[in-house]
């Protein structure tokens, strides 16, 4: 299911089931996963691993070299794994040597026009939507929705199942379960439509909605509030101590 216009290289490998539209480019140390669809005039190149059952839309760029002045050819990677959908000149840049590899998960959607840096990593299920801009070295975890034009500082961390509205600016780390938006960017409350889709129980939800008042409604300082909460019960919750874990961690600081 090859178009005859398609122009494939000598070391590409084609799993069956794989169909590659009309003027589609694919070159250089590329596989391709069973069932997959490329649509036309897309270009894959560079050392670029893509899953089984993908589709990847017209006029989109995977693998292409970073946009990162110290890049100097070395021979850094695409990873994408299964069931994801990238619509339209979606642009995934190549890793660079800080890490080798810029990473795409399994069952993400990706809007027209999204632009993946290098070394980012995208968990799974994710949404990105359209002409939204990650910089290098951003990390989305699973279950991350991220509105539409919205452009991410390099370096930054979406913690899971966080939201973030269209048209923001995001500069620091996005506490997990919570969701943000604006320019400058805020802290608006827990995920609570995205935590009872994602099946979270009621006790679950209460826990994160009373860590939640403890870290951002009260006034004490974060470092103070986080030791309050692991010195008590809320921490023996899994999620309470992922969003703990998190907030500790952080190298850009949260949004509050």
């Amino acid at each position: 299911m090859i178009d005859k216009r398609a122009i494939i290289g000598d070391n590409v490998e084609i799993a069956e089931g794989v169909s590659v539209g009309p003027y589609a480019v694919i070159r250089d140390n590329v596989s391709i996963g069973k069932n997959t669809k490329i649509d036309a005039r897309v270009l894959i190149e560079g050392n670029t691993a893509i899953g089984e059952d993908n589709y990847i839309g017209i006029g989109t760029i995977i693998g292409n070299p970073p946009q990162d002045l110290k890049y100097n050819g070395e021979p850094t990677k695409v990873l994408i794994g299964n069931g994801n959908t990238i619509r339209e000149y979606v642009t995934i840049n190549r890793g660079t040597v800080h890490s080798g590899v810029t990473k795409i998960g399994n069952k993400n959607m990706l809007m027209s026009y999204v632009h993946i840096a290098h070394d980012c990593i995208i968990e799974d299920k994710t949404v990105i939507a359209n002409c939204a801009t990650l910089a290098g070295h951003v990390t989305v975890e699973t279950g991350v929705i991220i509105g539409g034009l919205t452009p991410i500082h390099q370096f930054t961390r979406l913690g899971r199942f966080s939201i973030i509205g269209g048209c923001s600016r995001v500069t620091k780390d996005v506490t997990p379960y919570c969701k943000v938006a604006g320019n400058p960017v805020k802290m608006y409350g827990l995920n609570s439509v995205g935590l009872k889709r994602n099946n979270f129980t009621e006790k679950e939800r209460k826990d994160l909605k009373d860590t939640y008042r403890i870290i951002f409604r009260k006034k004490t300082p974060t470092k103070k509030a986080v030791s309050k909460i692991k010195s008590g019960k809320l921490i023996k919750s899994e999620h309470v101590n992922y969003m703990m874990n998190f907030i500790e961690n952080s190298k850009r600081g949260i949004i509050k």
